[in-house]
C-alpha cells in the first residue's frame, strides 16, 4: 500500500518509496512491482502517468484518472507550471545558494535507444538554496574530515537526471548516487546501513489544478530511510 497524499475525480498523488520503478522498463525485466500498477490495484482504477521520478528517488509522484487529465497536467509540465522542490544530502559544503545552469545531453537507454543518434545538448536550470551544513570527524576520502550539506533544490527544467548531473556538475554529487557520485563515500555510507539509498527526495510539487483551478500544493514527508541517513550525516538537527 503506497501512502496516498491527494486524490480527487481527475489525479492521484502518491509517495513513492525509493527503489520502486513507476512503470515497466526493458532495463528491469525481472521486476514484478510498479507504482503504476500498486496506485491502480490500490484505488481501483486505471492510472496515467504525467511525469516520472528515478527508481532511486522517493517523494511526490502524480499519476491522472484519465488521459484527458494525463494531457491537461502533462501541458502544464511542459509549460513549467509546475513547480517541484526537491531535497538531497551532498559532498561538501555547498555555498548558499544559486543557480545552475548548464546544459545536458540526453541521458539514452542502452537498450531501448541503441539505434538513436545522440542528441544535441539542451538548456536544463536548477535553482538551490543549502539547508545547513555538517561535518564529520572520519576520514572517508582523503581529508581528515568529511562534509556534507542538506540542498533544497527546484529545476526549472525536467532533464534525465537532471539534479544527479548538475550536482555533480558542480563538484558537490549526491550521496550514494552510483551513477555519479563518490564512490569512496558510497561504501562508507552502505557500510554503516545496508539500506542507505540515494539520498534524493521529490519534497513537494506545487501546480493549479488543471479543472478546478485551485492551486494544489503537495508535499511527502521524508520516509525511515530518508531520516538515517540525516542522522549518519548529521543533519538530522535541521527542519524541514
Amino acid at each position: 500500500m503506497l501512502d496516498i497524499l491527494y486524490q480527487d475525480e481527475y489525479l492521484v498523488a502518491v509517495n513513492k518509496p525509493s527503489g520502486l520503478l513507476v512503470h515497466r522498463s526493458m532495463l528491469d525485466k525481472h521486476e514484478t512491482q510498479f507504482a503504476m500498477q500498486l496506485v491502480r490495484d490500490q484505488i481501483g482504477q486505471h492510472v496515467f502517468t504525467v511525469h516520472r521520478l528515478d527508481r532511486p528517488t522517493s517523494g511526490v509522484l502524480i499519476m491522472a484518472l484519465s488521459s484527458e487529465s494525463a494531457r491537461k497536467i502533462g501541458e502544464a509540465f511542459q509549460a513549467r507550471q509546475v513547480h517541484k522542490h526537491y531535497i538531497a544530502i551532498t559532498r561538501g559544503h555547498i555555498e548558499s545558494a544559486g543557480l545552475i545552469d548548464h546544459e545536458l545531453t540526453e541521458k539514452l537507454d542502452k537498450i531501448a535507444d541503441k539505434k538513436a543518434k545522440l542528441p544535441e545538448p539542451k538548456e536544463a536550470q536548477t535553482e538551490f538554496k543549502c539547508l545547513g551544513h555538517s561535518t564529520l570527524n572520519v576520514e572517508i576520502n582523503r581529508y581528515p574530515e568529511s562534509r556534507f550539506s542538506l540542498v533544497e533544490l527546484m529545476p526549472k527544467h525536467g532533464r534525465k537526471h537532471q539534479i544527479r548531473r548538475h550536482l555533480a556538475h558542480l563538484r558537490h554529487p549526491i550521496i550514494y548516487d552510483v551513477n555519479y557520485g563518490d564512490n569512496k563515500y558510497n561504501r562508507y555510507f552502505k557500510q554503516l546501513d545496508p539500506e542507505f539509498r540515494l539520498a534524493l527526495h521529490a519534497k513537494s510539487i506545487a501546480f493549479k489544478h488543471p479543472y478546478t483551478g485551485e492551486d494544489l500544493l503537495i508535499d511527502a514527508p521524508i520516509d525511515t530511510s530518508f531520516k538515517t541517513m540525516l542522522t549518519l550525516t548529521q543533519l538530522d538537527h535541521i527542519d524541514l
